[in-house]
């Protein structure tokens, strides 16, 4: 067996949405990070081992962007069939050539050293290598889920759900008990053109009537994947992970056999393609932050939250823990306003001086959590606790102390990055106000410095373009120019699913957003005054575009060529640094 030490600034435990985007988060800061997890795959929920699509904030223009977004463009320019092989490899190359990031795929940690209420180091087994694995760092976040990490080191957590009276939540019950929402083994299945059998494992259930299966609707739809196929909110949902791993494969097979062999279900042609042996998890430990999120802060807007760092927009969708085995659907969706703000103060730990978390571990109650669990809103609170953690780590401080002091830098960051902030204005540099700006078609050229980085409600935020049209900045004096940030839009009212719940024969292909500008032109302006071409993107699919310069000019100019459909494209925002 091999030892292995690795010391580096910020460790990250748990490589789902949330951990993955932490890691590269931190990494892209100069923050020299490692990534550990335990299993083949990253994505967690979303990795072809579970598949569960990716589900954010509701409503029109409310898609989450910074990373996540990113990723998501990734995946659409580079599928057109929806692939998971395809999906896994982009997760993975995301972190696996990320500079100043350290990849341990297949490696659980079951050890953690700490002492005077601070996380030292976490010791884990890559069962591939046979090699044992201690990271030792100044900052960890625990993005395992479960919370196992910060669990060994003692950080406080709850299990289950609180009383009504303890925080004044309506949808709570009336007294505490230990109870969650369960697990789900999914099921994808798939289309042929030919007539195919099924034949049942014996061990399987078998539900020989619709009213076996307590109402649950399983008509072969595009969006059927099985959700409520759960069980295991009365049990514990950790420690008794395998026992219902078993009960849900009994109950998968047995579902897939009633839809096959009783009753007419239109499935003939169809096969069961691929059933999880990995349960997707809901809900287990949350730790306790400095501020725990409730039902009534989402209901609030969580406007009065000067530290907002993320937002979340699903409802409160709070699955019977019962599950499969309760009369009625399992699961009630409580109302929540798209979008609410999330603190920062749900980010890290109350008596853990250096522990961070993202995820569906934060700090909210289970009525809260009931909405911010879902993969989009767990990836930009993990964009979040990476920069944070990134922030702490220049300043030699805790990430309590990043609240304390360093508040303003980590929102303004997280806004430049494209991580949408609501109520929130992100001010531009001075550089870029001290430009005159027009542009060819007399459109809103203002808009893209007024901070807001997407259309809100009904402000468009955005310059509107035609191909050929242009915008400029001039100043009186020529600047020395290092980079410039381009903000496209992409459509962020789009639905968010990164992959599809099941395959049918006339599936519809992925695509770029049509809005997205494709091809577009950088002029200077020369020391004569004329516009020359420095800089020409021809197969952009990004929303987020930096364009490194360091140059001394007068005047820039921006010329969208092509768009990936659209006749009209926006600019949400141009910063000149």
């Amino acid at each position: 067996m091999k030892e292995k030490t690795h010391e580096v600034d910020f460790c990250v435990i748990g490589g789902g949405m949330a951990g993955l985007i932490a890691a590269v988060s931190a990494a892209r800061k100069g923050i020299k990070t490692a990534l550990i997890h335990d299993r083949p795959v990253l994505g967690g929920n979303a990795s072809s081992e579970i598949r569960m699509w990716i589900c954010g904030a509701h409503g029109k223009n409310n898609h989450e962007t910074g990373i996540l977004e990113e990723i998501l463009l990734e995946n659409s320019y580079r599928q057109t069939y929806p692939s998971y092989s395809v999906w896994d490899s982009i997760l993975w190359e995301k972190a696996h050539f990320q500079e100043n990031l350290l990849l341990l795929l297949n490696c659980s940690v079951n050890h953690v050293e700490s002492a005077d209420n601070r996380v030292k180091s976490v010791k884990g087994w890559q069962m591939t290598t046979e090699t044992w694995h201690t990271i030792t760092a100044a900052m960890f976040a625990d993005c395992t889920g479960d919370g196992t990490i910060g669990a060994m080191a003692g950080a406080e957590y709850r299990i289950g759900r609180e009383a009504g009276n303890e925080h004044g939540e309506s949808i709570a019950p009336k007294r505490a008990d230990k109870r969650t929402m369960g697990l789900s083994c999914l099921l994808q299945v798939r289309e042929t053109d030919r007539k195919q059998e099924f034949i049942p494992p014996v061990w399987a259930y078998t539900y020989k009537s619709d009213d076996d299966l307590r109402g649950r609707d399983h008509t072969l739809t595009w969006h059927q994947n099985f959700w409520w196929l759960e069980v295991g909110g009365m049990e514990d949902s950790i420690h008794d992970t395998e026992t219902i791993r078993d009960e849900l494969l009994k109950i998968g097979f047995g579902i897939w056999d009633h839809i096959k062999n009783y009753g007419d279900h239109s499935a003939d042609n169809w096969v069961l393609d691929w059933l999880g042996f990995l349960p997707g998890k809901r809900e287990s430990r949350r730790f306790v932050g400095d501020h725990i999120l409730t039902q009534n802060d989402i209901e609030a807007e969580g406007r009065h939250f000067n530290d907002i760092i993320a937002y979340g927009g699903w409802t409160m969708d709070d699955h019977f823990p019962e599950g499969f085995y309760r009369e009625k659907a399992g699961t009630i969706f409580h109302p929540a306003p798209s979008p609410y703000g999330i603190p920062y103060r749900c980010l890290y730990s109350v008596n853990i001086e250096n522990l961070f978390f993202a995820g569906r571990n934060i700090s909210a109650t289970h009525a809260a959590m009931s909405s911010t669990r879902v993969m989009a809103t767990c990836s930009i609170l993990g964009q979040a606790a990476g920069t944070a953690a990134a922030i702490a780590i220049r300043n030699e401080t805790t990430p309590r102390r990043v609240y304390e002091k360093h508040l303003t830098e980590l929102k303004n960051t997280l806004m430049e990055d494209d991580c949408y902030l609501p109520f929130t204005r992100r001010q531009a540099n001075d550089l870029t106000t001290a430009a005159i700006i027009s542009s060819s078609n007399n459109g809103k050229a203002e808009y893209i410095r007024n901070g807001f980085d997407r259309i809100i409600g009904e402000n468009e935020n955005a310059w509107t373009a035609k191909m050929g049209d242009s915008i400029e900045f001039i100043w009186d004096e020529p600047a020395m120019i290092e980079k410039i940030r381009i903000v496209f839009d992409s459509d962020l009212s789009r639905s968010t699913r990164n992959m599809v719940p099941n395959y049918k024969l006339d599936i519809e292909p992925f695509s770029v957003p049509e809005e997205l500008v494709k091809h577009f032109r950088m002029q200077i302006r020369d020391n004569a005054g004329n516009w020359v071409d420095h800089v020409v993107k021809k197969n952009n699919y990004q929303r987020l575009v930096w364009v490194s310069m360091h140059i001394k000019t007068s005047g820039i100019k921006i010329i969208p060529v092509e768009s990936w459909g659209n006749e009209n494209v926006r600019i949400f925002a141009i910063d000149v640094y």
